[in-house]
């Protein structure tokens, strides 16, 4: 995971701080050694870490912090804020044109993951209401223009080329045409990268932006490559001056030095990061939340968003009745289930919850991948394995409906008789939790992110 390393460290030195209670100018400086160790063992670049431990201690002993009464939460607020500030502050978000379309321009090495990013970044556009057009002006790169229409297919978005041998600069000049006429309000260029930098790679990418003059323009950079990334970063913004950063695979990166880096060093903020192969696997990067993250607070935020693209409302609606009205079946909860495994793995959500770093260490082998998670698959199978009135109707399950519940799906009459028990003691409780009020009157479920206030796993 992201930061796993960092956070773990930070964490430690967060829980010495707290034993200490009142805090020394001593305890202080020990932990800014700590900090700046974690810092530089994920791979931050060392005039940054100087940097930032320095406004971190100049406001840690400064403004009467070491005689509040509270010092500890004090000095972890101010790492919260400066961590914010270091990664670029508040969201960066992509500049829409006015008048369509708008021409965003994706720029990178090769192999840093660039036209997997076209087709996320086009992914994300079409949730949003876009009719984007990709355009393949890679005419170098084997097989580039190839795997850009299998994506656009895979994506029903249209992808726009010309015969082989056509300049870069001209494909790109008609593609905008293209898109004016066939009424695309997004265009994303897919150019050239090299294996490293060089001036022919950069007059390219040059001429492309003086012909079509984007509105966007976007570095892809491979996080685990770390300094590298950074590095790669700063000489293309100083030769073509760009609008943002994409980082991909910061799902295989632990240490995350080129995300707390690339701001601070090029002055370019990162506005979007993969974090995995998939073509959903795009995130905006907010900066604040990645904070909180690192330093255990939780995202609830994201969470509350992912949950909300993920369960359908009308379904939850109709939970919450199921349940107010005690009439929630296993059919219901099979549902349900189908919906927060698109959640995707328990290690992210945890992840996202404050407080839950330790309790990730504590669950060690415990399958975090929701979707092919082999308890979930058993209680499927129980599930499946029953006749749509027990599934209905629990209470009819007596022991021979057990005993073949459990050789359909192939589990004991134990684990048939566990499901059982957690799946009615789970009614009861949500349906204590519907009936619970708020301060303001209304169901304690009505706080909660769709669907999420109806789940929980009998296990």
């Amino acid at each position: 995971m992201i930061f796993e390393s960092l956070a773990e460290k930070l964490q430690d030195t967060f829980k010495k701080l707290r034993g200490h209670g009142r805090l020394s100018e001593d305890d202080v400086n020990t932990a800014m050694r700590d900090i700046r160790m974690a810092l530089l063992e994920a791979d931050v670049n060392f005039k940054v870490v100087k940097n930032f431990v320095a406004k971190i201690k100049e406001r840690a002993i400064g403004a009467n912090i070491l005689e509040s009464l509270t010092p500890a939460q004090a000095v972890i607020q101010i790492v919260n804020e400066e961590l914010t500030q270091l990664m670029g502050g508040s969201v960066s978000r992509l500049t829409i044109a006015p008048n369509p379309p708008t021409i965003i321009m994706m720029a990178g090495l090769q192999g840093a993951g660039k036209t997997t990013s076209v087709g996320k970044l086009g992914t994300m556009l079409k949730k949003q209401g876009k009719r984007p057009l990709f355009v393949a002006a890679d005419i170098y790169r084997p097989a580039a223009i190839k795997q850009l229409q299998v994506i656009g297919e895979q994506l029903d978005i249209p992808v726009f080329t010309m015969p082989e041998g056509t300049n870069p600069v001209t494909i790109a000049d008609e593609a905008i045409k293209h898109a004016l006429s066939h009424a695309n309000d997004i265009v994303i260029i897919d150019t050239a990268g090299r294996l490293h930098i060089n001036e022919e790679l950069m007059q390219e990418l040059k001429s492309i932006k003086s012909t079509v003059h984007p509105h966007e323009i976007l570095l892809v950079v491979d996080a685990m490559t770390g300094q590298d990334a950074v590095n790669v970063a700063e000489s293309f913004n100083k030769d073509l001056g760009l609008d943002g950063v994409v980082l991909t695979k910061m799902d295989g990166d632990a240490r995350g030095g080129a995300a707390l880096s690339v701001k601070a060093v090029t002055g370019c903020p990162i506005k979007f990061v993969g974090t995995g192969e998939k073509l959903e696997a795009l995130e905006m990067f907010y900066p604040d939340r990645m904070a909180s993250r690192i330093l255990d607070m939780g995202d609830v935020l994201s969470l509350i968003e992912k949950a909300q693209e993920t369960f359908d409302a009308d379904e939850a609606k109709k939970m919450e009745k199921a349940f107010r009205k005690n009439q929630f079946t296993l059919d219901d909860f099979l549902d349900q289930m189908q919906q927060v495994k698109k959640l995707g793995s328990l290690d992210k959500i945890l992840g996202m919850l404050p407080g839950m770093g330790g309790l990730k260490k504590k669950m060690g082998d415990i399958d975090m991948d929701l979707k092919n998670n082999k308890e979930i698959a058993h209680i499927e199978a129980i599930i499946r394995s029953m006749t749509p009135a027990e599934r209905n109707n629990t209470k009819i399950i007596n022991g021979s409906r057990r005993k073949r519940i459990a050789s359909g799906s192939g589990t004991k009459v134990q684990d048939v008789n566990k499901l059982l028990k957690q799946f009615d003691e789970m009614k009861k409780m949500m349906k204590k939790m519907t009936n619970m009020k708020g301060k303001n009157g209304k169901s304690m479920m009505k706080g909660l992110p769709k669907g999420l206030g109806n789940f929980k796993f009998p296990f």
